[in-house]
Order: C-alpha cells, then structure tokens, then sequence
C-alpha cells in the first residue's frame, strides 16, 4: 500500500501543499495531471529523492518519510529509462541484485525468470545501444523489478513510444501485474494509459489530488479535461 499523509513540498519557485492519498496493496494506481501540475514531484518525495516540508509518507505500513532512497524498497522506473551504456541487458537486471548481496546462482536464476517474464531472452547479452525504446523500458522494468520490490513507481514510461509499441507495454505490464502482485503508481498525462491499465485513478488538479470515480472518468474525457499524447 502506498499513503502520501498531508505532504508539503517545496522546489524553488513551485510549491505543493496537503497533498494526501493513498493507492490499496496490489493496485495499480495511474495519477494523471497536466505538465508541471507536479505529478513528478510526488513521485520524487514517494522516492526520497525529494525532502518533504510536512507530511508523512508510509510504503506497506511502514513509515518511510525520512528513510533514505535504497532502503525504501521501491522499484522505479524512470521516463528515459537511464540504461548505463557499458552494462549487457543481463547485467541490468542483475545489478540490483548484486549491490543486495545475492549468491551468483540465486541472481542467474532471478535473471532468467525476468527474461523470461519480459521477452528478454533474446538480448541478455546485447547494450543499450541500438535498443528499440519499448526493448529499452522493458529492461528499465525488469531491473527495477529485480529485488522483488513490493511499491513500483513509473515516471511517465510510455511517453516515447509509438502507438503500436505502447499497446505492447500495455499487455506486458498487465501481465507484469497479474504475476507480480506489485503495487504500483504510475504518472501520465495521457488519458490512453489510465483507462488501459489502472486500477484506481487519481488526477491532479490545482494541488489537489482526487479519485476519479467512472462518472468523472467519462466527463473528463468528454469535455477534454485532460491532455492527451
């Protein structure tokens, strides 16, 4: 479960106050928003990458607002993907394992398991380089799945992506989902993610964030209330 508790924050010039919802354990939460409504923002106090001025931040029941990054256990993943350019797909998914301290055959059989899972097979052993984008967010996925996080959080992933490699995520991170049961909030700006993929859906507004029930789902799409990609 994630619960954002009363949070403020400030970043320069920009400033986010009382900020409180939360997203049930094993949904997966989309939170819509327009450019620089600050949907980033939470995302980054969500993962300490941000202090927060007021508030509290609780991640399955646990207390989380002053625990640095890596000890939260969050899997994220970010919109450009941030591949290191000298690291194999393999050595991707890998890699958080490694800096947890895993056995090698324990990281090879948790590896294999995700290729598996994400269509990877084919390009453990290639670079970043000459990667498709949907090739790209899928190994973006797949390392921040590594650990078996129980919170995944996703910037705007999708946003790249032709139309044809999009509906591909789609099915893939349904699937990611069904066999995860990770709870995950993912931000946007386009009303094609959230109906496709959410759970619960949360839309920011003048610094307020609400649950958009289907009735206001189908007004906002109807009135244009929400920008598309």
């Amino acid at each position: 479960m994630i619960e954002v508790l009363n949070i403020s924050v400030k970043v320069g010039e920009f400033a986010l106050h009382g900020i409180t919802f939360s997203v049930p354990k094993g949904n997966y939460a989309v939170l819509m928003g327009r450019t620089g409504s600050g949907k980033t923002t939470i995302l980054s106090c969500i993962c300490g990458l941000l202090p927060v001025r007021s508030g509290r931040i609780r991640l399955s029941g646990r207390d989380v607002t002053h625990v640095p990054p890596a000890a939260r256990g969050i899997g994220y993943v970010p919109q450009d993907a941030a591949l290191f350019p000298t690291m194999t797909v393999g050595e991707h998914l890998a890699f958080p394992l490694y800096i947890r301290r895993w056995s090698r055959e324990k990281v090879r059989e948790r590896t294999d398991e995700l290729a598996e899972l994400l269509g990877l097979d084919h390009l453990l052993k290639r670079r970043p380089h000459g990667l498709s984008g949907g090739e790209a967010q899928r190994v973006a996925l797949g390392r921040a799945l590594s650990f078996r996080p129980e919170i995944l959080l996703l910037d705007e992933p999708l946003s790249a992506l032709d139309e044809e490699t999009r509906a591909q995520m789609y099915s893939l991170l349904k699937r990611v989902q069904e066999h995860t049961h990770v709870t995950a909030l993912h931000i946007t700006h386009s009303r094609q993610d959230a109906q496709m993929l959410a759970d619960c859906k949360l839309h920011l507004t003048d610094g307020t964030i609400s649950e958009v029930d289907e009735a206001a789902w189908f007004e906002l799409a109807s009135t244009g209330g929400e920008e598309d990609e």
